[in-house]
């Protein structure tokens, strides 16, 4: 079972909160990581962001994320604000546990979750929304890091 999980800080340390959530996820393939413009009208900071697959099924993606997030401080103060680690599940099989949707409602509108993606998974496919390739986003606030690694 391959769960999809979008992983981004912007707060404090941000690729050492981006590392603790691979820590904490185990995940089999990481992409690269991206510098992106935050997302829902809150001023703030931009984040990194990476794309993490991992061999999990939804239940146990859903509780390691909430793991990592409790781990790096996160507080849930103002609705898409400012986040020491914030983890999405994108898409994952098994049972889902109340609370989570799947794929993620907004998945499909997310540059920062669709280039990095298509690092890892050139032929990947959102559920409901079909070849993430062909997905038509604006990317306009999405850098990639080259300079920045999560993997040694």
């Amino acid at each position: 079972m391959t769960a999809v999980l979008s992983i981004g800080s912007n707060l404090g340390d941000r690729l050492a909160m981006l590392r603790l959530a691979v820590e904490v996820l185990e995940p089999a393939a990481v992409s690269p990581v991206y510098e992106t413009a935050p997302v829902g009208g809150v001023e703030q900071d931009d984040y990194l962001n990476a794309v993490l697959l991992c061999e999990l099924d939804a239940a146990t993606a859903w509780a390691r994320a909430q793991q990592a997030e409790q781990t790096a401080g996160r507080e849930r103060v103002v609705h898409w604000g400012p986040r020491t680690l914030d983890i999405d599940v994108v898409v994952a099989d098994g049972p889902v546990p109340d609370g989570l949707l799947l794929p993620h409602p907004r998945a499909h509108e997310r540059a920062f979750v669709l280039r990095p993606w298509l690092d890892i998974e050139p032929d990947a496919v959102l559920p409901g929304h079909g070849r993430v390739r062909d997905l038509r986003v604006d990317d306009s606030g999405v850098r990639r890091r080259d300079d920045l690694r999560l993997l040694p």
